[in-house]
């Protein structure tokens, strides 16, 4: 089995409550808020250990909410490798409506790097990295940093290991998808993602296996893997293409989904399984997850059950 780094160079801790009507003007009282360490990354090395795997937390974090952060995390027995920094770790928080179930969601923004953090974190990434092994960079870029990184830390780690793969948004993703250069080993959009960096809809699973199949005719990824909503997943290989179909299930709370399915998608793949088996497992944890409540992640034996009912076909 491969060894797994994750990156979460902007981590957030992450607050999730309810309150019994959202309303604008009135002052909300909310029930007992849950309270988890997030950012994409993080949330990537949560879910491989939901799965019994292991995965070691790379963690840019700063402050006493960055600190809180990184015990929580060692609290669920997840391996860190922290990046410590001046500025404080941001929050986030989601709402959620239980009359209507309707969720809010709103990411506050972190504090700068210094250019002397900046400047020395590449280094610091490149010591972590396992040799031969998987690599996932995911959720968004620190401010301070450009939007370059992505790709700047490909470059930086290229000689210890292949298996890279990125999973962000925004100026990154856009100038990943614009200006390629060496290909990670996979990329991972959302729906909304894809259809802005393409500037067009992604409204059918032919659009999105297009899209997906031009990035990697590209060269932009050697494997791309695109959301579709309720519906599942694609992934596009050098010489496959497949659709995922997800389960059926109850959606609670979408926060975490995508990256559980990075986490075992990718944990998968560290096992040997085809990439194929890997997106299955990644669609039935992403499944998983948006059927608990808040912030919390899949679980093992529920993610085995769905795992099952995720049918895949070649396209």
């Amino acid at each position: 089995m491969s060894a797994i780094l994750t990156i979460t160079l902007s981590p957030a801790l992450d607050y999730a409550t309810s309150v019994p009507r959202i309303r604008p003007d009135e002052k909300l009282y909310c029930s007992p808020p849950r309270i988890d360490p997030g950012g994409g990354g993080v949330n990537v090395a949560r879910a491989i250990g939901k799965l019994g795997g292991g995965a070691t937390a790379f963690v840019v974090s700063g402050g006493p909410t960055g600190a809180r952060l990184l015990e929580l995390l060692k609290g669920e027995g997840i391996d860190v490798c922290a990046y410590n920094v001046e500025g404080e770790t941001r929050y986030s928080f989601a709402v959620t409506d239980e009359l209507t179930g309707e969720q809010q969601r709103f990411s506050l923004p972190g504090e700068p790097l210094t250019a002397s953090e900046a400047g020395d974190l590449l280094d610091a990434i490149g010591e972590a990295v396992p040799d031969n092994g998987y690599v996932v960079l995911s959720g968004g870029v620190a401010p301070g940093l450009p939007d370059t990184f992505p790709q700047d830390i490909q470059a930086h780690i290229a000689r210890k290991t292949e298996f890279f793969v990125i999973d962000t948004s925004k100026a990154p993703l856009e100038r990943l998808v614009s200006s390629p250069t060496t290909p990670p080993f996979l990329l991972r959009l959302d729906r909304k993602e894809a259809a802005k960096v393409a500037h067009r809809k992604m409204e059918t699973i032919d659009d999105s296996l297009i899209f997906a199949t031009s990035l990697v005719s590209r060269g932009v990824a050697r494997h791309v893997v695109t959301g579709r909503g309720a519906e599942g997943s694609i992934m596009v290989t050098p010489s496959s293409r497949y659709f995922c179909h997800a389960p059926r299930v109850p959606v609670k709370s979408k926060i975490g989904a995508g990256d559980a399915l990075v986490g075992s998608l990718v944990y998968a793949l560290s096992r040997g399984e085809p990439p194929d088996q890997a997106l299955r497992w990644g669609v039935a944890a992403a499944s998983a997850t948006v059927g608990t409540e808040g912030t919390a992640l899949c679980e093992g034996a529920i993610v085995e059950a769905l795992f099952r009912e995720c049918a895949i076909e070649e396209v």
